[in-house]
């Protein structure tokens, strides 16, 4: 009669185990790319900024894009003009930045009506935007406010309305480029790569011999 209420409690212990082994299995798997796409959506205020210094090369102006000091934006600066300077700052661990005139200091926004200005402030979302390289390795700047509305520049170099805009037009193609005169942060990275010839030693050389029979 003791080994009755051993085996009720090994049966019960086992069922127990079962039902946990089965509830955990059950659950599904960690959905990383929802996580990185909401996460890229809020602004990371723990991480260091990263900033860098760059113009904007508009592909319809064939200009740079400038911030002037009466808010106005457009694409008619020429290479290594001062208010085409830009300073660009990460707003999350993703590819969302502000961009502001390194001469002005005012940000590249987008009111409601899908007008570019410059403002003293860039902590709104209408002065955030989302770097897309696109397959033709330029880059659009598409609004974190107005979802679908692009920083675009016609033929003369005017802004256009963001309402206006689809990332397949031309006029929100960019290509990121260093102000004349200026290096890269490390030049070394650029230099091409170097070949290291190591001896053999006599482990390789068993081995390259041994594929050889």
């Amino acid at each position: 009669m003791r080994a009755i209420p051993s085996r009720l409690s090994y049966l019960f212990l086992y069922l127990f185990a079962f039902c946990y082994y089965a509830q955990v299995t059950n659950q599904s798997p960690p959905n990383f790319t929802q996580h990185v796409s909401e996460q890229s959506k809020v602004t990371d205020r723990v991480s260091r900024r990263l900033i860098r210094i760059y113009q904007l090369y508009s592909r319809t102006s064939g200009k740079h894009v400038q911030v002037l000091p009466n808010k106005k934006i457009n694409a008619m600066a020429e290479d290594g003009d001062a208010h085409a300077k830009l300073i660009v700052e990460t707003d999350t661990f993703g590819s969302r930045v502000r961009i502001k005139g390194a001469e002005t200091g005012l940000y590249i926004c987008m009111n409601k009506k899908g007008k570019l200005i410059g403002k003293e402030n860039g902590q709104g979302r209408d002065c955030i935007f989302t770097e897309i390289v696109l397959e033709n390795n330029y880059t659009a700047l598409r609004n974190a406010r107005y979802d679908g509305w692009y920083m675009a520049f016609t033929r003369r170099g005017r802004p256009r309305r963001g309402s206006r805009t689809r990332q397949h037009q031309r006029e929100v193609h960019f290509m990121k480029r260093l102000p004349r005169g200026q290096q890269p942060t490390h030049p070394g990275q650029h230099r091409p790569f170097d070949f290291i010839h190591y001896p053999f030693s006599q482990r390789t050389k068993r081995t390259r011999y041994s594929s050889q029979r």
